[in-house]
């Protein structure tokens, strides 16, 4: 077996660099000797995303727009961790409660993955909550305008098979989650 060598990073700038998008421009040369001198990269925080389940075992999903592929999705509550060095559990926890209003009695990390590693920087931290209740309002973004959805856990796959989940993540969680769900049978 051929052991794989990493690209040999010559120089990195960002060439935009706002609130909404951080795009780097790397020069490398790969292990061949071939100089790519515009390998774009999306610079990205780390994302929560949370499968939380109900004592009444539903599931709390999250109906929005998403601007990118200019549809209104169903999805897992998910979002970015603060950039000042926040923990998976506390982002996991906050995402939770502002987008849904709901808190967890126990958090479990699930997996860390890659969602797009050839071309984006983040994690996706996947957590199941337990017993989650319903504990106060949303408080939402600005760019969030967020309807929550209760889905029993006896339906969810046949919703992602359906094709009323759709999101990568979200689904990768739901499988993850599904699994710990009736193993631990909390």
């Amino acid at each position: 077996m051929t052991e794989l060598k990493k690209w040999n990073l010559l120089q990195s700038r960002l060439v935009i660099n706002n609130q909404w998008c951080q795009v780097r421009q790397d020069e490398v040369e790969l292990p061949n000797g071939t100089i790519i001198d515009d390998f774009f990269i999306n610079v990205r925080p780390d994302i929560a995303l949370v499968f939380p389940v109900t004592v009444q075992q539903e599931i709390v999903f999250v109906r929005q727009y998403r601007h990118g592929v200019s549809e209104v999705l169903l999805e897992l509550p998910a979002g970015s961790f603060n950039p000042k060095a926040e923990i998976g559990e506390v982002a996991a926890a906050r995402e939770l409660t502002e987008e849904t209003g709901y808190v967890a009695e126990k958090l479990i990390k699930l997996a860390t993955l890659y969602d797009n590693p050839v071309k984006d920087t983040n994690s996706i931290h996947l957590f199941i909550a337990e017993n989650v209740i319903k504990s106060q309002q949303q408080d939402l973004d600005i760019t969030e305008e967020i309807e929550v959805v209760l889905i029993p856990v006896s339906e969810v796959i046949q919703r992602v098979l359906m094709g009323d989940i759709s999101v990568c993540g979200t689904v990768t969680a739901i499988f993850l989650g599904l699994e710990y769900f009736h193993k631990s049978k909390f």
